[in-house]
């Protein structure tokens, strides 16, 4: 479902300038390769690629000061519900970016990036869509080039086609695959951060499946 536009969220977010790049100032090849000096110190970088409202990154940055963490997300408004979040939490470890996942190689140098989060990701269910998987090959190709070598991926997702999909695409591709859950929150990790909308649907009561990929 397509969300309302929300005008008065493009003058709001530069509310947040100190720490997100807006649509109309975003993210560009300045950055690639230094983002270590856009945040003022050496550190892991980690990547969420879709971070919707920030439930997961602002926490995560919080549990984990000393890593720098980046948000991605495509949509405007909904990321300045995020920017809201890790101003609250005063965080200083996390940079938000309105940008389309499509160009990622445009923002980052090869070997910059040491683990990249995919949390609840479109499923893309039409065959003809497939391509448009963050989990398919011709991303997962991308995520290579950007990882240090032995750098991570860390998958969740609710939907099960999508997952046994992912699984597939990661061994043909040579990854490593450990510690995979089809059904995550059974075990009751302490340690589990849920977005927005892992807690909608494991309210629902569907599984939730989690992995990580280590990459060569």
């Amino acid at each position: 479902m397509r969300l309302r536009r929300k005008p008065w969220v493009d003058e709001a977010i530069h509310d947040f300038d100190a720490f997100v790049f807006p649509k109309d100032a975003p993210a560009s090849e300045a950055e690639q390769g230094r983002w270590a000096e856009v945040f003022g110190r050496q550190a892991p970088l980690h990547v969420e690629l879709g971070t919707g409202k920030g439930d997961f990154i602002s926490q995560l940055a919080e549990r984990e000061p000393d890593v720098n963490f980046i948000g991605i997300e495509a949509q405007q408004d909904v990321l300045y519900a995020a920017a809201k979040k890790v101003a609250e939490k005063e965080l200083t470890n996390v940079r938000l970016l309105v940008f389309d996942i499509n160009g990622i190689e445009q923002i980052f140098a090869p070997g910059e990036v040491d683990r990249f989060y995919i949390n609840f990701c479109d499923p893309w269910p039409k065959k003809r869509h497939y391509k448009r998987r963050l989990t398919y090959a011709g991303f997962l190709e991308k995520y290579r080039r950007l990882l240090k070598q032995g750098g991570e991926l860390h998958f969740k997702t609710d939907n099960h086609p999508l997952f046994l999909f992912s699984l597939g695409q990661f061994e043909e591709a040579g990854l490593t695959v450990r510690d995979v859950s089809y059904d995550l929150h059974a075990e009751n990790r302490p340690d589990n951060i849920m977005t927005e909308y892992e807690r909608k649907f494991s309210g629902f009561g569907e599984k939730i499946h989690r992995c990580e990929v280590v990459f060569p």
